[in-house]
C-alpha cells in the first residue's frame, strides 16, 4: 500500500522541479515577447486544460510508441520505449500539467509590467541580472501558484497516467491507480484509506502554500 504512495510523491516532486524551470521559461517568452504567434503557442501549451486526458494520453502514446517518431530515437539511443515506464510517466505528466504552471507565472510577469525593468536597465543591469533579480522575486506569488497547482495536478492524475504509464506495481502504479484497482476488486477499505488520505494530503499541501502566498503577496504590497 505505501509503494503507490512513494511513487506519486516522487512522481509529483520530479514532474514539479521540471515544471517549474520549463514554464517559466515558458511564461516569461509568453508575457515578452511581441511576435504575432506567440498566443498559438500559448493555446497550444494550454490544449491540456480542454482536452480528456485520455485523448492527450492516446496521442502521446503513438508519438513516444515503438513507431512513433520519439519513440523510434529513444530506442535506438536507450534500447527501450518510453510507454510504460517511469520515464514516461514524468514526460507525459509534464505536458499534461504544463498550463497550470505556465497560466499563473505568466500572469505574474506580465502584472509586473515594464517599469521595473526599465530602472534595472538604467543602472546597467544585464538582461540575466533582471531576470534574476528583480523579475523573479517580483513574480514570487505566480511562481508559488504555478507550483502549488503542478504539483497538485500531478498528485490526482488518473487518464493520462493509465494511458501512458499502465498499471505496473513499482515502476508506474501511482495512488489514483491503486485506488481505481481496490474499487474494482471491491477492496473498499483499503480504497478509503488511500482515497481518504490523498484527499487530506493534497488539503494540507494546498493550504500551507496557500498560507505562505499570502504573507509573500504582503511583503510585496
Amino acid at each position: 500500500m505505501w509503494e503507490p504512495i512513494y511513487l506519486t510523491i516522487k512522481l509529483a516532486s520530479i514532474v514539479t522541479l521540471i515544471l517549474m524551470v520549463i514554464g517559466t521559461a515558458i511564461a516569461w517568452w509568453l508575457a515578452r515577447s511581441q511576435v504575432w504567434w506567440k498566443e498559438i503557442v500559448g493555446a497550444t501549451v494550454s490544449l491540456p486544460l480542454v482536452l480528456p486526458p485520455t485523448v492527450l494520453g492516446f496521442y502521446l502514446l503513438l508519438l513516444m510508441g515503438p513507431e512513433g517518431p520519439v519513440g523510434r530515437v529513444v530506442k535506438g539511443v536507450f534500447g527501450h520505449s518510453l510507454p510504460f515506464t517511469f520515464g514516461g510517466l514524468v514526460i507525459g505528466s509534464v505536458i499534461y500539467s504544463l498550463p497550470f504552471v505556465v497560466q499563473p507565472i505568466r500572469n505574474a510577469f506580465e502584472a509586473m509590467g515594464d517599469r521595473p525593468l526599465e530602472v534595472a536597465a538604467t543602472l546597467r543591469a544585464s538582461p540575466w541580472d533582471s531576470f534574476f533579480s528583480v523579475a523573479l522575486p517580483l513574480a514570487r506569488p505566480g511562481l508559488l501558484t504555478g507550483a502549488i497547482l503542478g504539483f497538485a495536478h500531478t498528485v490526482g492524475e488518473f487518464g493520462v497516467v493509465l494511458m501512458i504509464g499502465g498499471n505496473i506495481p513499482g515502476e508506474t502504479k501511482v495512488l489514483s491507480i491503486a485506488i481505481y484497482d481496490y474499487v474494482e476488486t471491491l477492496e473498499w477499505q483499503k480504497a478509503h484509506w488511500l482515497a481518504g488520505g490523498m484527499l487530506v494530503f493534497s488539503f494540507l499541501v494546498i493550504l500551507s502554500m496557500m498560507l505562505v502566498e499570502k504573507r509573500l503577496r504582503k511583503r510585496l504590497i
